[in-house]
């Protein structure tokens, strides 16, 4: 009854949590809150400019371009729950974030970012039926089948966060304003303040991981496999530069997406370091959504003369 009244009176006291520190002089606070300001205010102008692209350029009504178009509303959206907070806190260190508001930014987090991931895996299925199955793409890859792997995407990584969510805020968290290692409400740090024995939750982490980041990864391994194949198999030079190109800034993205989320979420908790899987995130929340547009534009033979023929009609008009 003594522990269990001890408990209470812990989950009492811990109501908010306050994030570490970047810095505590004003000048380097300043200079910080420019810089990911800079940087989130690019990532949105980036991907809204993709999106109006997608949107406005009949040529690009395709499914492809479609997702394309979803997965730049994502990047908007995974950014914006997370960078107004950080800049909040970097202006006041003292700043601290109710249980409510940080269980609210760790579902949404863990939920865009993992309808990110299986919005990749589907782009992967996409290229695999147009490269692979190129007569019967239009009838597999229809309108609908499209919106429904979007909002089946949507629902499935939602539902995991929610369950996960949840899991981690049934946990006591003791002291006062216990201090985040982390710049936002991600599992990891906020399971590590966690007085109660959290090896459960970790096994529940892990799965989680699993079924968000290997098996789509192993998805997208298994339909690369059969497009390279299908690629060696072109005989002309220009068709297979055409085929890899089309690919090459999906499996780029798919790199550095999967590559970091790996080494936070499915790495043993015994080699993980805090301080790691803090840089880490800096990539997945701001260097993958500033890279997306520059990647799919850059690399884009068709996104570039969209890009064109639009700023071209939008500057005459």
């Amino acid at each position: 009854m003594h522990l269990a009244h001890t408990v209470q009176t812990n989950q009492s006291i811990a109501s908010e949590f306050i994030f570490l520190a970047f810095s505590t002089i004003p000048e380097i606070q300043h200079l910080l809150f420019t810089f990911f300001l800079l940087l989130y205010l690019t990532i949105i102008f980036g991907n809204v400019s993709i999106i109006w692209v997608v949107c406005t350029d009949q040529s690009l009504h395709t499914p492809m371009y479609f997702f394309l178009g979803n997965l730049s509303f994502l990047e908007i959206c995974y950014t914006t729950v997370v960078v107004p907070q950080m800049l909040a806190s970097i202006l006041d260190v003292h700043r601290t974030i109710p249980f409510a508001n940080c269980g609210i930014q760790m579902f949404l987090f863990l939920g865009l970012g993992g309808t990110d991931c299986f919005l990749l895996a589907v782009m992967a299925y996409d290229r695999y039926v147009a490269i692979c199955h190129p007569l019967r793409y239009t009838l597999i890859m229809t309108r609908q089948v499209c919106i429904w792997l979007v909002v089946g995407s949507a629902m499935l990584a939602l539902t995991l966060s929610l369950e996960l969510t949840v899991l981690i805020f049934t946990l006591p968290f003791c002291g006062h304003q216990p201090q985040i290692n982390h710049f936002l409400c991600d599992v990891p740090p906020v399971l590590s303040l966690a007085c109660a024995d959290t090896h459960i939750h970790q096994t529940v982490l892990y799965s989680v991981g699993i079924m968000v980041l290997a098996i789509p990864f192993l998805l997208i391994s298994i339909s690369y496999t059969y497009i390279v194949a299908a690629i060696l198999r072109i005989s002309s030079t220009s068709g297979r530069h055409q085929a890899f190109s089309t690919c090459s800034s999906h499996l780029t993205v798919v790199i550095l997406q999967y590559g970091c989320c790996a080494l936070v979420y499915l790495r043993p908790w015994s080699t993980s370091s805090e301080d790691e899987n803090w840089k880490l995130a800096l990539i997945y929340t701001f260097v993958t959504p500033l890279l997306n547009p520059l990647i799919y534009s850059l690399r884009n033979k068709d996104v570039k003369q969209a890009l064109k023929k639009v700023v071209k009609k939008t500057a005459e008009s």
